[in-house]
């Protein structure tokens, strides 16, 4: 049995598991009354979750747990805490939302805070079996809270959907991971590494299973051509959830996928290098252009974030430590950015209903300036436009996909990114030159102002100080590819 200092770094998920079986005892008791007491007390829980992460982990090198089934290092609390303050601000925009919309269940923060524990154990996953406890940990949380307005038929297609989809995507990586198991003789990402760092290879055996695991990861980040369930579920479902949908759960399967290429297969880059290079490739072009004829703004960001996968696949695709760097900076950036976006979104209503259509932003810089400059922000950043965050996030990927001699790749990104530029700039032409229609409603909460604030300043002024992400991407590679 372990002893005390041996569970140490695994404390936090400890803690954030019981927590939620607190929370949830407390919400049966109280019931939905509770509900906002619940949300607030969920967000100091992932607050001081994400405090235990940095505190607890021990510096340098990687710590492996429970049979070297979990793995804590620098790049796993890279991601954890970008994973935690992203679920806490997706609950801190969800309240109001649920309250006006007459959807606050205490379920909500709960399963919210078991999505995020199932996150941090795929980013701290060491073996194909607890890969995907967590991953299924987070899955079965995610596809309730999609169809989590029951009298909405398109919640509750979108639920469904993502539900049927994911089972798909859940099969074909248990039969990728049970074909790599089958031809290597193990499922340890650790005898994984040293198996095929020994022989020099892999049997087709193998490599069909990657390309299934493959398949499999690409779903969860909805890449190009797994991406069919995102823009049906980012519109059906409740805008919150949206908005958490796009930040959390990508950035831990994006984390998932990097761990997995770079630790297990890292001797098999040659392998699986052209694979994750289609996927980019498609998810670029996809995002680009799919997203020009919408008109629902939550549909645009769902192929705008098909896209952004694609720009960050980049990195992952260059096979290079500056490659995976690259992503996670990236990664960090389109987080910030999509928050605020969805925040701006949350933001959008008219006699105390929602309203997502792109027309419903006319003439925003009149009625709503500083919700529309923030707006104006986060879709130049997006498109990429300099000194923004969103344009260093892609030249980050660029120029590792140049110096590892993938110049196709970069240049397809160039152009995709030129496209895309056409759609993000429709809206804010949108808001400050077309007539004011219908004024939007004032008052959207002190929370939500905050949240635009302070993810505009963020986007608008990272050149000035990029060095702690900078420092902390590097920490984190280092980790991962050992030195």
């Amino acid at each position: 049995m372990a002893d005390q200092a041996s569970i140490l770094p695994a404390l936090p998920e400890i803690f954030l598991g019981v927590m939620s079986m607190l929370l949830l005892l407390y919400g049966v008791f109280r019931g939905d009354s509770g509900t906002r007491f619940l949300s607030w007390f969920a967000i100091l829980v992932l607050i001081a979750t994400a405090v235990g992460v940095i505190v607890l982990t021990p510096p340098g090198g990687h710590h492996l747990l429970f049979s070297d089934l979990f793995i804590t290092d620098s790049f796993a609390v890279f991601l954890k805490v970008l994973v935690l303050a992203a679920s806490a601000l997706a609950i801190a925009m969800s309240i109001r939302y649920n309250e006006r919309e007459g959807v606050a269940r205490f379920e909500f923060p709960i399963l919210c805070m078991l999505a995020t524990l199932g996150m941090m154990m795929m980013v701290s996953a060491n073996n194909l079996i607890s890969l995907y406890l967590g991953l299924e940990l987070q899955s079965l949380a995610l596809y309730v809270v999609a169809a989590f307005r029951r009298d909405s038929i398109k919640s509750t297609e979108a639920g469904l959907k993502y539900f049927v989809l994911g089972a798909l995507s859940s099969g074909m990586l248990l039969y990728g991971s049970s074909m790599v198991y089958g031809f290597a003789g193990s499922t340890g990402f650790t005898e994984l590494a040293a198996h095929f760092h020994q022989v020099g290879g892999a049997s087709i055996g193998v490599i069909v299973g990657i390309v299934f695991v493959v398949a499999g990861l690409a779903f969860k980040v909805a890449a190009f051509p797994f991406h069919m369930w995102t823009p049906d579920v980012y519109e059906g479902a409740p805008t919150p959830v949206t908005a958490f949908f796009a930040a959390a759960p990508k950035l831990a399967a994006m984390g998932l996928f990097l761990r997995v290429m770079v630790g297990p297969f890292g001797d098999l880059t040659a392998s699986w290098q052209q694979i994750i290079w289609l996927i980019s490739v498609g998810s670029m072009i996809l995002g680009s252009l799919a997203a020009i004829n919408q008109r629902n703004i939550k549909r645009l960001l769902a192929y705008s974030s098909i896209g952004h996968v694609g720009f960050a696949l980049v990195g992952l695709a260059s096979g290079t430590p500056e490659g995976v760097r690259s992503v996670l900076i990236y990664m960090a950036i389109y987080i910030v950015m999509t928050i605020g976006s969805f925040c701006v979104v949350l933001s959008m209503q008219r006699n105390g209903r929602m309203v997502e259509e792109i027309s419903d932003l006319a003439g925003l810089s009149k009625t709503h300036p500083m919700m529309a400059l923030a707006m104006g922000i986060f879709m130049f950043s997006m498109a990429g436009i300099p000194p923004l965050a969103g344009f260093f996030g892609k030249l980050y990927v660029f120029l590792a996909a140049i110096e590892a001699g993938q110049v196709a790749l970069a240049v397809i990104g160039v152009l995709s990114s030129v496209v895309a530029a056409y759609y993000y700039l429709r809206i804010v032409k949108v808001m400050y030159f077309d007539d004011t229609g219908e004024v939007l409603d004032r008052g959207v909460g002190r929370d939500m102002v905050l949240i635009q604030t302070v993810t505009g300043v963020l986007t608008a002024l990272f050149f000035l100080y990029p060095g702690p992400l900078l420092s902390s991407a590097d920490a984190a590679v280092k980790s991962l590819t050992g030195g």
